[in-house]
């Protein structure tokens, strides 16, 4: 017997995840690990949320919809990360987009891994991509929904009118970096490149989809780890990426994302997984992230003040979100999220 549609949520409960989500998508991906200093982080919210929390909104809705799990997650940000990087602001192409920031003098080491006839640094991909992966979406899904009780975490927060307007928002957010980047930078990829580009982006959502991940899997019977080993490879991978630069590192670093993701998978099987787990496997990378944060410069030169102001508010938020998440997310004590299928409602009419 199919079970009970729960009652539906009104909209202000609704909305207020929503638009935490909007606004952290944006800090995450740009200023979490130091590419802002302080006083431009409220520019960032404004001109890069719609782009950013548009695609983790549209992104988080369409798995909870569909009752999929993280691996569907992790693959529509995959998607997006090439969406992203390859045709709206096009920087995995264009070999002097960080030209006119500090980051000017990783050029060479970019160009140490080009691949052959579509002129890309593979281990620009993979920072640029990877980055969008676990900071733009996964991070701040995590922490959003460990802020939610276990009756709210995974069911899905818009109907289909508010998925329209997420849609819009995002499609014009990403237009509009487009046109300045396009202003600004005076490049656009070749025919091959967007080709190559539009069909990853279509195989990475097409394997999105697929209902393998809509299925549910039974539980193995040796329990979970502590949830902090959660968050240990994923710590792990973020340190060991740098090891080697050339081919050698871009083959360690992918090899070290491979076993991580599939470790975290295994896992994820054992009884006792639960939402801490979750998040020490999914908020990690912004742990890091931040603590990196005092050793790199922003995108722009910025007084000493600002900068170490910058890192400094990036500690304090970091520190309030996981510690406030991880608090959260201990209430009551339930297994919350498997890394496949889980049965929702779809509760959202409106909104």
């Amino acid at each position: 017997m199919p079970a009970e549609p729960r009652p539906t949520l009104p909209l202000r409960r609704r909305l207020p995840p929503v638009i935490a989500l909007l606004l952290l998508a944006p800090w995450a991906a740009e200023c979490s690990w130091g590419g802002f200093a302080i006083d431009d982080f409220l520019p960032v919210l404004i001109f890069l949320g719609p782009m950013y929390g548009g695609a983790a909104i549209l992104i988080r809705e369409t798995a909870r919809h569909l009752g999929a799990g993280w691996p569907t997650i992790v693959l529509l940000a995959a998607a997006f990360g090439v969406l992203q990087a390859g045709l709206v602001d096009q920087s995995l192409f264009n070999p002097d987009f960080l030209d006119d920031t500090q980051y000017a003098d990783t050029r060479a080491a970019a160009e140490a891994t080009l691949v052959p006839g579509l002129e890309f640094s593979l281990r620009q991909a993979f920072d640029y991509v990877g980055n969008h992966i676990v900071l733009t979406i996964c991070a701040p899904i995590v922490l959003i929904e460990s802020f939610l009780g276990p009756d709210r975490r995974l069911r899905p927060w818009l109907g289909r009118p508010g998925l329209v307007v997420v849609g819009v928002l995002y499609l014009l957010g990403s237009l509009l970096i487009f046109s300045d980047i396009d202003a600004d930078k005076g490049f656009l990829a070749s025919p091959l490149q967007l080709t190559f580009a539009t069909v990853l982006v279509l195989a990475l959502v097409a394997t999105a989809l697929l209902p393998r991940w809509r299925r549910p899997h039974p539980r193995r019977t040796r329990r979970a780890p502590h949830p902090l080993w959660a968050g240990l490879p994923v710590v792990l991978v973020r340190l060991g990426t740098d090891l080697t630069p050339g081919w050698a590192g871009v083959a360690i670093a992918l090899a070290l994302s491979a076993a991580t993701g599939g470790l975290i998978a295994y896992w994820a099987t054992r009884s006792g997984w639960g939402q801490r787990h979750v998040l020490a496997a999914g908020g990690a990378s912004l742990v890091i992230a931040a603590a990196f944060a005092y050793l790199v410069p922003p995108y722009s030169p910025a007084s000493p003040a600002a900068a170490l102001a910058g890192d400094v508010a990036v500690t304090v938020i970091t520190v309030a979100l996981v510690g406030g998440a991880w608090w959260r997310s201990g209430e009551g004590r339930r297994p919350a999220t498997t890394l496949a299928a889980t049965p929702l409602s779809r509760e959202p009419r409106s909104g």
